[in-house]
């Protein structure tokens, strides 16, 4: 898709504008001060926060919410751990009354195991919760039939899954994600799979809007280097397809070509 994006190349998503590309989570990490740290170095304005994990009346200074709320980041609430459309539902009506937002990651999960998403559940999530006024951001499968309805359904974004929440596998299926972003009309932000720098900054030269992601940052050695790795590869991979690539070639055509130069037999 031609990415939405005002003269500084924000980010639209719905009424809200964004400069950083990089979505992160708040999970996983071994102590708030490393989570506070990370996410001042992965320069995000979105962090997502898991509804069901998370007390939301915790505002002050050693919580996560209030670390959130002292960046002024924008809090991206997620309905994860929700299996029914029904759960999902509730769980994202709780945090627009707990947290004052509209903003939400639907997640409906259809395998304990895996974590994949339940498709037709997310579908008549989705479908509800727009028509109630959120502004939604699903997490879906890497099916572009799925990708289409959800944008029908009025969905602000889609969130495809590069590969398994957690694996660390990279983009498993780029075919099927080129597919999604030649034919979107929202953003697309890659969400589950991403497993280091070099993994982001293919996903943003594919052209993709924008990139969610929280084990691959606290779960690494050093949170805080990879914040900043992803920030970087996410910057760089979306000034590269900005830039245009070369086109790719079985082999190699001169950059610096014979014609016309002196002493050459074909100047």
């Amino acid at each position: 898709m031609t990415p939405e994006t005002t003269n500084d190349d924000t980010l639209a998503i719905g009424e809200h504008r964004f400069a950083s590309r990089l979505f992160v989570g708040t999970g996983k990490y071994p102590s708030l001060e490393v989570a506070r740290a990370a996410l001042e170095a992965s320069g995000a304005e979105v962090v997502t926060v898991a509804v069901r994990r998370v007390d939301l009346s915790a505002t002050g200074g050693a919580s996560i919410l209030g670390v959130l709320l002292e960046r002024g980041a924008t809090i991206l609430p997620n309905t994860a751990g929700c299996y029914t459309a029904e759960d999902a539902v509730r769980t994202a009506k709780l945090a627009r009354e707990m947290l004052g937002t509209s903003l939400v990651k639907l997640e409906v999960l259809g395998d304990e195991a895996t974590l994949f998403p339940d498709v037709p559940a997310t579908l008549v999530a989705a479908e509800a919760l727009v028509k109630d006024g959120f502004t939604v951001l699903p997490y879906t499968s890497d099916d572009p039939i799925t990708a289409r309805r959800l944008e029908d359904l009025g969905c602000a974004a889609v969130m495809p899954l590069a590969a398994p929440i957690g694996s660390g596998l990279g983009i498993r299926n780029p075919y099927n994600l080129e597919i999604i972003l030649q034919r979107a009309g929202v953003p697309v932000i890659v969400d589950a799979g991403v497993g280091t720098a070099s993994d982001a900054a293919l996903a943003m030269e594919m052209g993709c809007d924008g990139l969610l992601m929280n084990t691959a940052i606290a779960g690494a050695k050093d949170p805080v280097r990879m914040a900043r790795a992803m920030r970087m590869a996410t910057e760089a991979g979306r000034d590269a397809f900005l830039a245009g690539r070369i086109p790719k070639k079985l082999y190699a055509t001169a950059s610096s070509p014979l014609e016309g130069v002196i002493g050459s037999e074909r100047a």
